[in-house]
């Protein structure tokens, strides 16, 4: 099954790019369920979703798979302060009025995750229900720093070979059963070829906004006020990487307690993110989106 490309135009006039995967008419019939939209990392892109575009559209739900701006095939945006997810989620926002979707579903890892509950916050009436992979309103320190760490700073990548070795220094930890194939494809949806020829991220390497301790305080308290107000819109699933150092095990007790009604799942041997293909978080997706509207 391949994807559609789409474009739309965001608030303040960037071209923003998404792969739409639509059912077929067998996969679709009956009752209409709402799309779905995946939202990807931090400094990852709509190339991530394929395979689980192409197995949700399979059971009949239309999948949007985004570019956030920066990102992927979406424009830079010229003022890098708007690499911030209350930005994020109006362009997410606007995506839907284009395609007249009244209400989705969404997918968001890592950052997506936090683009998610920006929504609910300033879009709420779009979410029938949401999946967050890997990631809370609260973020472990020492991920962060990790995270920090690299983003924005790769060495000048001269070949694939190259490509597959950073790739593999930056997720190697989290990911150690990955095959130099799957390598290899992560590395092609990391990087592309530039005009000049040769290899760059498929990220603007601004993406990442510098907070001060405060900010990070503010932050942290709007995000449980927001991640409150998504448990109530819809059916909420949250899958952890067991080895994450992202979201921990203490701050999933939390969530639990914040929004008792909510299903967690636990994806065995990787950190963050899970990729969504491992068994375990297909068969909690499966689930999730078999019930879900």
């Amino acid at each position: 099954m391949q994807s559609h490309e789409l474009r739309w135009r965001s608030r303040d006039g960037l071209t923003l790019f998404a792969r739409d995967y639509r059912p077929d008419a067998d996969s679709a019939a009956g009752l209409p369920r709402a799309p779905v939209v995946c939202i990807p990392g931090l400094t990852r892109n709509s190339l991530d979703f394929v395979e689980l575009g192409q197995w949700i559209a399979g059971s009949g739900r239309r999948v949007l798979a985004v570019d956030l701006r920066g990102r992927g095939e979406s424009d830079r945006d010229p003022d890098p302060r708007h690499y911030q997810p209350p930005v994020y989620a109006d362009d997410i926002a606007a995506l839907l009025a284009a395609q007249s979707i009244t209400r989705a579903i969404f997918i968001g890892t890592s950052l997506g995750g936090i683009v998610t509950m920006a929504l609910a916050l300033r879009h709420p009436q779009c979410i029938a229900g949401a999946v967050l992979n890997d990631i809370g309103p609260e973020i472990d320190p020492s991920g962060a720093a990790r995270i920090r760490g690299y983003v924005g700073k790769a060495p000048p990548i001269t070949d694939w070979e190259a490509a597959i070795a950073y790739v593999k220094q930056t997720n190697g930890a989290a990911l150690p059963g990955q095959t130099e194939a799957e390598w290899e494809a992560m590395a092609r949806r990391a990087f592309r070829a530039g005009a000049d020829g040769k290899l760059e991220l498929r990220y603007d390497p601004q993406v990442l906004q510098p907070t001060n301790w405060l900010a990070e305080r503010i932050g942290t308290w709007l995000a449980w006020r927001a991640f409150r107000k998504l448990a109530r819109r819809g059916p909420l699933l949250v899958l952890r990487g067991a080895h994450s150092d992202i979201l921990s095990p203490a701050s999933v007790t939390r969530m639990r307690r914040a929004a008792p009604a909510m299903t967690c799942a636990e994806v065995p041997s990787v950190g963050h993110a899970p990729m969504l293909s491992e068994p375990a978080a297909r068969a909690a997706l499966q689930t999730y989106l078999g019930s879900a509207p």
